[in-house]
This record gives structure tokens, sequence and C-alpha cells, in this order.
């Protein structure tokens, strides 16, 4: 591990990591065709494939 470094450096990596990080979430979003969603509103809609799922379940056991 980083040991006995001056704190500039390890400001600048730091900062170097945030930028890269901050790229990669612009890729993914751009990537993933989503705009700015709200926190906990990225994933809402996987919800509805499980609704499906359960239905189709309790249909089997109907038969």
């Amino acid at each position: 591990m980083m040991t006995n470094q001056d704190p500039q450096e390890l400001l600048k990596s730091k900062h170097k990591l945030d930028e890269q990080k901050r790229q990669f979430t612009n890729f993914a979003r751009s990537a993933s065709g989503h705009g700015e969603a709200e926190a906990g509103q990225e994933f809402s809609n996987d919800r509805v494939p499980d609704d499906q799922n359960r239905m189709k379940s309790v249909e089997k056991r109907q038969d």
C-alpha cells in the first residue's frame, strides 16, 4: 500500500481517481440512455417482470 507518501501526492491521486469515477459515471449514463435519474429510481421498472413471474406461478398452481 501507499505509506509515507506526500499528502499533496495523495490528494493528486485521489483527484485523479475521482475524475475517473466521474467519467465512468457519465459514460455509463450515456450508454444506458438514461438522463439524470432520481436516487433509487434507476431500477424502478425492475419490479414489473417480477409481478408477471409471480402471476405465472399462481396460474400454474391453479391448473
